[in-house]
């Protein structure tokens, strides 16, 4: 489980990362709506690493720092909409390791998990187990 919690602290940095950005003044950017919905759905995300085991959070985890960071290679090199970004700053390194770090440890979840399962060690559980829908 441990690496599930990893992959979704390194979600969070980088969605923090994003809001703060969203904040100190991209949302007036052609990109502000992407890094708002970046915030939003990191959050999302790791809470979904740490309360359901199954194989979607942690390829969610790994679409999420493949897209985040890959938007910023786009950026910095040909640009996206408008925006042209350069590899310098505190927060473009923390983002692109946390970016890093969640694609890794996404992959190293959903590996582990699925050989587990393989092995009949681990079942699916719903987040709502127990819960009453009507």
């Amino acid at each position: 489980m441990w690496i599930r919690t990893l992959a979704a602290l390194a979600v969070l940095v980088s969605a923090a990362v994003h809001l703060v950005l969203w904040f100190d003044g991209v949302r007036h950017q052609t990109v502000g709506p992407a890094f708002l919905l970046n915030a939003g759905g990191g959050v999302v995300i790791a809470v979904l690493l740490v309360s359901w085991r199954h194989w979607g959070p942690p390829l969610l985890a790994i679409g999420f720092g493949v897209s985040t960071l890959g938007a910023f290679v786009v950026s910095a090199t040909v640009g996206l909409l408008g925006v042209h970004e350069h590899w310098t700053g505190g927060y473009v390194w923390t983002a692109a390791v946390a970016d890093v770090v969640a694609i890794v440890a996404g992959a190293v979840a959903l590996s582990r998990d699925h050989a587990l399962r393989s092995a009949g060690k681990l079942e699916h559980r719903s987040p709502l187990r127990g819960a009453h829908l009507h």
